[in-house]
């Protein structure tokens, strides 16, 4: 019929896939996910660390770590650009993984960085800002977790919401600890690509919810032109 607008069968199965696909899909970016620390594994097994092993370690898992912080932030944006709901379902899968790699960073630093000397990681994170904001972000990561599962969703109801809206922060607050890691040898360049991909995601959704408040407000302007 004129007038009516069909997708391609490939958009089509993009935007709607099938169970099976879907679960193909989740099994893919759950293998992809896992690479890094495979790599760590195979670099380790074959003495390939560099000179300093534990610096090796411990930036590998940071840098994922803020790699997976950005592409859980980016599956909303993704999801209203290419009109794929489906992406939804791979967000806590992926929030687990930045989760799992930061604590594979903390572990780094507690046990091979500090040995589990405590009045050393108290004096850590007391006397460098960038451990501070790293320990801090870390901190806001253990709830976001221990309420990942759909029984907190139902438990926690609408707070689970505003609960896992800290991930904003911790985005904000890695890509500081990562700026003023980097910038302590004058080195800000990867930092500052970080945060722009940070930027853009938090500000795609100030722009969204901007856009979706003026035709409210617009309608309510208008309302007492319409009485009248």
């Amino acid at each position: 019929m004129a007038g009516t607008t069909t997708r391609p069968p490939a958009a089509a199965s993009l935007a709607q896939p099938s169970r099976r696909a879907l679960a193909w899909i989740r099994a893919a970016v759950f293998a992809a996910a896992l690479l890094p620390l495979l790599r760590l594994v195979a670099l380790g097994y074959a003495d390939a660390l560099g000179a300093n092993p534990v610096e090796f370690v411990t930036r590998s898992t940071g840098t994922w770590t803020l790699v997976m912080l950005c592409i859980t932030l980016s599956v909303t944006p993704l999801r209203r650009l290419l009109g794929w709901p489906w992406l939804v379902r791979l967000r806590r899968m992926l929030g687990l993984y930045a989760f799992f790699y930061a604590v594979l960073h903390f572990t780094t630093w507690l046990w091979l960085d500090q040995w589990f000397d405590v009045s050393s990681m108290i004096a850590d994170v007391v006397d460098r800002p960038f451990v501070t904001v790293g320990f801090t972000a870390f901190v806001l990561m253990l709830p976001l977790a221990a309420t990942s599962t759909q029984a907190m969703m139902r438990r926690l109801g609408r707070r689970w919401q505003e609960l896992h809206r800290l991930v904003y922060a911790i985005a904000v607050l890695a890509v500081l600890h990562f700026w003023w890691h980097k910038a302590g040898k004058n080195d800000v360049a990867e930092p500052m690509v970080y945060a722009a991909i940070v930027a853009v995601l938090l500000g795609s959704r100030v722009l969204w919810q901007v856009a979706r408040r003026a035709p409210a407000g617009a309608s309510a302007r208008q309302a007492p032109l319409e009485r009248e």
